[in-house]
Order: structure tokens, then sequence, then C-alpha cells
């Protein structure tokens, strides 16, 4: 059984490894933003125990799975039952890079025209992730990658592949 929890800044490639290791080994996919927000604008968190209870009904679904996000209360939730963590720890500047080349998300928004009108403020919520104080922050991500005592790997080179660890 594999069930693999993928975390990191925005832009970190947590989408893209976490799409890549679902396709390369037949694990079931859940991109935590997609039940973190509530559908209204502007957007908003939706309640922690909603979210937890769509994140049950999808691993009770699921016997292999990975799961990918960057809300340290959510992933809290889901490590009990994870048996690997990769921890995708790259730089700002490497996030930026990754955020401005970022194809079109249209889980996430209507046209690549929205999500580019979106950039900038990406950007910002990017340079304040070492510092923030949030759920999506550093200090929260190291503090959950420090606590997990199953298989991790921490990746700081954006062309390390934590897929042959």
């Amino acid at each position: 059984m594999s069930r693999i929890v993928v975390f990191g800044n925005s832009g970190s490639g947590k989408s893209t490894l976490a799409l890549a290791m679902s396709a390369d080994a037949g694990l079931a996919h859940l991109d935590l933003d997609t039940l973190a927000w509530e559908p209204t604008t502007p957007p908003e968190r939706k309640a922690l125990a909603a979210s937890e209870a769509e994140i049950l009904r999808f691993t009770e679904s699921h016997p292999d799975w990975i799961i990918e996000g960057c809300y340290a209360d959510l992933i809290a939730l889901v490590l009990p039952l994870a048996d690997e963590l990769i921890f995708l720890d790259l730089s700002t500047e490497d996030c930026i890079s990754h955020a401005r080349a970022r194809p079109w998300e249209p889980h996430k928004y209507e046209s690549k025209e929205a999500q580019d009108a979106n950039l900038e403020m990406l950007i910002s919520w990017i340079r304040d992730y070492p510092t923030r104080d949030d759920s999506c922050s550093r200090p929260a991500h190291r503090a959950l990658f420090d606590a997990f005592t199953g298989k991790k790997t921490r990746v700081t080179d954006p062309q390390s592949n934590p897929k042959s660890d």
C-alpha cells in the first residue's frame, strides 16, 4: 500500500510531482486546494471539520493515494494514515520561477488569463512563506516534517527527483 503526502510552498512543484507519481504508481490523487476553500468571492477557508470529512471520504475510498497541498492543518489530519512524506522545501526564488511558468490550472481558474491576473498576489504569498505564521508557512511545514516518524524526504533542489528514492 502507498499513502503519500507531498507538501511545500506554492510553486514548489507539489501538483507536478503528485500527478506524476499518481500516474506512475496508479495512486488516487487529491489536491487539497479542491476542498480547502468555500466557493465564495472573495474565497474563504472551509471549516476544518468540513475539509476533514472530505479528506476521510477520499482516504476511505482509496487504499493507495497521494495527497498534496500547503495546508499544515489539513495535512496533520492525514499524517496518521500516511506512510511517506515528501517536503518540497525549495528556495522562494525557485518557487517564484515555477509560479511564473505554471500552465493553466483549470480546476482552480476559469481561464489562463484569470490565473495570470492572480500571479502578483501569488508571488507575494510565495515570498512571505519563510516568515508567515499560518498553517501554510515554512515553520508549520518544518514542524510537520520533523514530527513525522515514517519514511520522509526533504527536497531542496528543484532538479532532484524524489520519485527515485
